[in-house]
């Protein structure tokens, strides 16, 4: 059976992200998570976490609906599917001009969990397709 600390764990980030509670967020992270951005490089440590989601509040209001969460035996690693409802609110460098568009994909992200908390999270979704329908 699945570590429910885990899943509560992982609920407990989509709770705070829906929220658009960044600090519980981060609560919820080691001091050197791994955060792989969809189509970009690894980011290591709460600090640059923490920059990322506030350059995202700035651009992006998001909301994830439709969340199901897998966690692994022992409790050390999960996933999720969800979808993302998004509406782009400032531009974002090297992407289509911001105009208030809005946006909905699937998308899946990747867990590794370590000591009751979140040591690296992994997040995919088509750029393609977010980018078809935010220049419509």
């Amino acid at each position: 059976m699945p570590n429910k600390s885990s899943r509560q764990l992982i609920e407990a980030y989509y709770a705070a992200f829906n929220a658009g509670d960044t600090d519980a967020m981060l609560s919820l992270v080691t001091d050197d998570v791994a955060h792989d951005v969809n189509q970009g490089e690894r980011r290591s440590g709460k600090g640059l976490f923490a920059e990322f989601n506030a350059h995202m509040t700035r651009c992006y209001r998001e909301k994830l609906t439709d969340i199901v969460i897998f966690v692994d035996e022992a409790g050390a690693r999960a996933a999720s599917e969800f979808i993302v409802n998004g509406e782009y609110l400032a531009t974002d460098e090297g992407l289509p001009a911001a105009n208030g568009q809005t946006y909905r994909l699937p998308a899946g992200t990747f867990f590794d969990l370590r000591d009751g908390k979140i040591s690296r999270i992994t997040t995919y979704y088509n750029l393609e397709d977010w980018m078809a329908q935010v220049t419509g």
